[in-house]
């Protein structure tokens, strides 16, 4: 069942050609930029925050490091963030913490994700912890060797045992909006 469901989530060559053309609307050289991604997200330049924290998500998604998102990126990013399974979108929220991609999570590293995410979305939410005291709660829950540092292994288990941790960890851009309103103007 597994199988057919992650076969039916796969994209069709109609809905790339659909995203190809929209690609191309929007960025006619062929190369994404910071600037175009943050537009499309509807981040404003006024939130720092917002501004950082689609930096990182727009980084993740650049393989190549030319600061920029050919097609091939764009899709894979788009795939990941509309039809990715827990797995997936578990090890790429990992890699967004993984600030300098040594593979182990330092509190330093955890704590610059909850900073930006405290300042966006937990600090509206009923949350009465500091972003200081969720990375020691995050670290007591999932660093389960205590070495202070969370490798990949830790980071999926610590995930998928406690709800709190999950969505936590469970790094969410919200492109689905555009991509149906887009999607909604092709010719």
């Amino acid at each position: 069942m597994g199988q057919e469901e992650s076969h039916s989530e796969e994209m069709d060559l109609a809905q790339i050609q659909d995203l190809c053309i929209i690609f191309m609307r929007e960025c006619p050289s062929g190369a994404l930029h910071l600037h175009e991604f943050k537009r499309i997200f509807g981040i404003q330049s006024t939130s720092e925050e917002e501004s950082l924290y689609i930096e990182t998500v727009f980084h993740s998604f650049d393989t190549n490091n030319d600061n920029t998102l050919d097609f091939m990126e764009y899709i894979a990013a788009l795939h990941l963030i509309l039809r990715g399974n827990l797995e997936d979108r578990l090890k790429w929220s990992f890699k967004m913490y993984d600030k300098d991609g040594n593979g182990l999570l330092d509190r330093q590293e955890v704590k610059r994700i909850i900073r930006i995410l405290y300042k966006i979305k937990l600090q509206k939410s009923p949350v009465s912890l500091t972003p200081s005291e969720i990375c020691d709660r995050l670290f007591d829950l999932v660093d389960e060797n205590h070495d202070g540092q969370i490798s990949l292994s830790e980071f999926m288990e610590g995930a998928k045992k406690d709800e709190w941790v999950m969505n936590l960890l469970k790094l969410d851009v919200n492109a689905r909006g555009w991509v149906i309103q887009n999607c909604g103007k092709l010719p």
